[in-house]
């Protein structure tokens, strides 16, 4: 594995360059990690007992997502996600709550309740590409964004992100081959998160990490420690600055831990040493920026338990405020098809509502025949 960049240890002492930021992004990036951990939670708790269907835990990647989405620029740059990157909405202005619709896929999901939870589909103020369960889609998805973006001769970049699993796929492949080809402006962020659901990293490659990956396609590869916010943050825009001048795609590798499941379907007991999870607590991003920005003057501890408060409350806020709206009418099967509806959609419309209602099942009182 080639030399990891650290900027912060695990305890929070600066061992290396940090970038310079104004304190207010510091802060926005501290507190997208805390909203991050703190959805995650609410998210759990809500599977848990049984007022969402599914989840995908978050915990131990905040640093990932939120330093990468903190070198974007929301103006010009496209994300092309995979379901672990709860801090890259977050930070970048998309409400709490938008994101509980789609954890309930209520009437006010974007998804119209079509998608699973975690699937999220946004279309401000982030351009952001809609997110699938298949491993690695969205990588040669985000590489056609790129290439559009550089025909254009536009400025803008594509991130896309996946986790180490993704990197067996031929999407991963196809899409890191167009992109050396071409000089495609993207920025492929893999998550080394140490498991591919149960598989361990050991049984899923043989090559000495993942960024080494890079060479094979003519892309430069960079190890980051994933738990460090400035180095992911830094990395990032480096690769950003390469893509913009020209200079092609960058595959990093952000070597962090999954500290949980793959998802609420999944007991990690049944693989992982519970050590593993002990010795990655003591690596925890949170609590690492915590100390460092501490350490610097940027923030006190009564500061920060009020940002974890904050985050708290307004995750429980969202998640009883997705709950109360309604789910989609049974109409919108039909009517989110096309613009106008066609005549043999609206028989079939007609039957079906007309089915639902004969089984003594009849509008709400909004007038809506709900799922």
């Amino acid at each position: 594995m080639s030399e990891t960049l650290q900027i912060i240890d695990p305890s929070g002492k600066k061992v290396g360059t940090a970038p310079r930021l104004k304190n207010e992004v510091l802060l926005a990036m501290y507190r997208a990690m805390v909203r991050t951990r703190a959805f995650d939670d609410r998210c759990m708790k809500l599977q848990r007992t049984g007022k969402i269907g599914f989840s995908v835990p978050n915990k131990g990647i905040e640093a990932t997502s939120v330093g990468a989405a903190a070198a974007l620029d929301l103006a010009t740059d496209w994300v092309a996600p995979h379901y672990r990157d709860f801090g890259i909405p977050l930070f970048h202005g998309i409400e709490a709550v938008a994101m509980m619709d789609n954890m309930y896929g209520n009437v006010d999901d974007n998804a119209v309740g079509r998608q699973m939870p975690v699937h999220f589909s946004f279309d401000n103020p982030l351009k952001y590409l809609s997110i699938s369960s298949p491993l690695g889609t969205q990588i040669p998805q985000a590489v056609g964004i790129a290439m559009a973006m550089k025909r254009r001769k536009e400025k803008g970049v594509c991130l896309t992100t996946f986790g180490d699993g993704s990197t067996n796929t031929l999407g991963f492949h196809s899409g890191m081959n167009f992109a050396g080809v071409f000089g495609a402006p993207v920025i492929f962020l893999c998550q080394n998160n140490g498991w591919a659901i149960s598989c361990p990293v050991e049984k899923q490659t043989a090559s000495d990490g993942f960024a080494i990956k890079g060479e094979a396609y003519g892309i430069p590869g960079v190890t980051v420690d994933g738990n460090d916010v400035l180095a992911v943050y830094r990395v990032v825009s480096e690769a950003i600055k390469r893509a913009r001048a020209g200079e092609g795609p960058t595959l990093i590798e952000a070597v962090t831990f999954r500290m949980g499941g793959h998802s609420t379907s999944d007991d990690p007991s049944k693989y992982v040493d519970p050590k593993e999870f002990d010795e990655w607590e003591g690596r925890c991003p949170i609590k690492r920026f915590r100390s460092y920005l501490i350490a610097e003057g940027k923030l006190s501890e009564e500061e920060a338990d009020a940002i974890q408060a904050e985050a708290d409350a307004e995750m429980m806020a969202a998640a009883k405020e997705a709950e109360a709206k309604p789910v989609p009418s049974l109409d919108t099967i039909f009517t989110d098809v096309y613009a106008e509806v066609p005549p043999h959609l609206r028989a079939q419309s007609d039957f079906a509502i007309g089915h639902y209602s004969s089984r003594g099942e009849g509008v709400n009182e909004k007038g809506e025949f709900p799922l």
